[in-house]
């Protein structure tokens, strides 16, 4: 169960779990709170249902009367189907699944964890409603030891109820593919990620422009729509520096098979699916040192403090200056991926969190 089904990395996700677990016969459904969006097709194509619920944003007229019936619907929904788990992803989701999943007396019910908890000390009142949902929740899946040791410190959550479960990659993000036709004389530094402030990018055209300062010129790419885009688009002409704003890209591999470095600038992370694609193709990587992205790089990577611009430009000036030491970071991150990021692995593991949950249920 989720929000809606839009172009981010929650999203992704859903759809690689919830077709590995149908393609093991496991009969699933995605639900949808609001809307469907552009993964909703993939779902369709892999044989999995996706119900919309019809929930509606609150500040919309008419949306409580609305949300009462959707709830209404819900509970009755999981009153008929009865699944074993429901599984309820980001913060709409897990609010709502909660009192669902005891109205219609479901045996498990498992909520996602994917993002560290910043952005709810403004709202004190939604982090009181999450720990009461926590408390008829069985288990939270995080999706980094960050998050999850965010989870247990924010939230009180004891540690024997929170598991961490990395993201998974499908096996085209490891295969080679011809590289985006991008013209410039310059180096090509990709970023992918939505232009909303929390992603940084502000730091990064920063560190491109002090580059140039430094006689390092750069061609950055930005592949990601946000409310933040005008903003940045100012900033570039400011600063002259060369920017291609690519607005929201399906596939991103042409993109990083063109890139001579991957940088991910943001102030806090989750468990980041455009770093782990950059590492699957091979690519070097620059980031900063937040959330769960020193988990994936490791000594992978290079990792700078969020926020600062002049060691984002160090950083990404040592590496262009440094071929041989790009392609060997570039390859340690390809194999350590492929190890570890490979969605039958997240299918799998979910699938053993489930079983040794119902199992324990079952036995009390």
């Amino acid at each position: 169960m989720i929000g809606q089904l839009g172009r981010g990395g929650t999203e992704k996700q859903i759809v690689l779990l919830a077709s590995g677990l149908h393609e093991r016969g496991i009969d699933v459904s995605v639900l949808t709170m609001f809307a469907g969006g552009p993964h909703e097709q993939a779902l369709h194509d892999a044989g999995v249902p996706v119900v919309h619920l019809g929930f509606s944003r609150l500040h919309t007229a008419g949306g409580a009367a609305r949300n009462a019936a959707a709830f209404a619907r819900l509970v009755r929904l999981l009153r008929r189907d009865q699944p074993e788990v429901l599984h309820a992803f980001l913060l709409h989701s897990y609010l709502v699944a909660a009192p669902a999943a005891r109205l219609a007396r479901l045996p498990l019910l498992v909520a996602g964890r994917r993002s560290l908890g910043d952005f709810k000390q403004d709202w004190p009142m939604v982090l009181r409603l999450e720990r009461l949902a926590t408390r008829g929740t069985d288990l939270l899946i995080a999706n980094a030891h960050a998050v999850a040791r965010d989870t247990r410190e924010r939230e009180r959550v004891p540690p024997e109820k929170i598991s961490v479960i990395y993201n998974g990659l499908p096996p085209a993000a490891f295969t080679a593919c011809p590289p985006a036709l991008i013209e410039t004389r310059h180096p090509v530094l990709v970023c992918i990620a939505n232009l909303k402030k929390y992603k940084g990018h502000q730091y990064l055209l920063d560190a491109a422009a002090l580059l140039r300062v430094r006689g390092t010129p750069c061609t950055l790419v930005l592949a990601g729509e946000g409310e933040c885009r005008p903003a940045l688009e100012r900033q570039a002409r400011q600063l002259r520096v060369d920017v291609r704003f690519l607005g929201t890209c399906a596939e991103v591999g042409p993109l990083l098979a063109r890139a001579d470095l991957v940088v991910l600038p943001s102030l806090h992370e989750g468990m980041s699916n455009a770093v782990m694609e950059a590492m699957a193709a091979r690519r070097a990587v620059v980031a900063t040192d937040v959330g769960g992205t020193p988990e994936l790089l490791g000594d992978r990577g290079i990792l700078v403090p969020p926020a600062d611009a002049g060691a984002l430009a160090s950083a990404i000036g040592g590496l262009l200056a440094d071929p041989v030491r790009r392609a060997s970071l570039g390859a340690a991150a390809r194999r350590w991926s492929s190890t570890h990021l490979g969605a039958d692995a997240m299918v799998e593991e979910h699938i053993r969190v489930y079983s040794a949950l119902l199992e324990l249920r079952c036995a009390g």
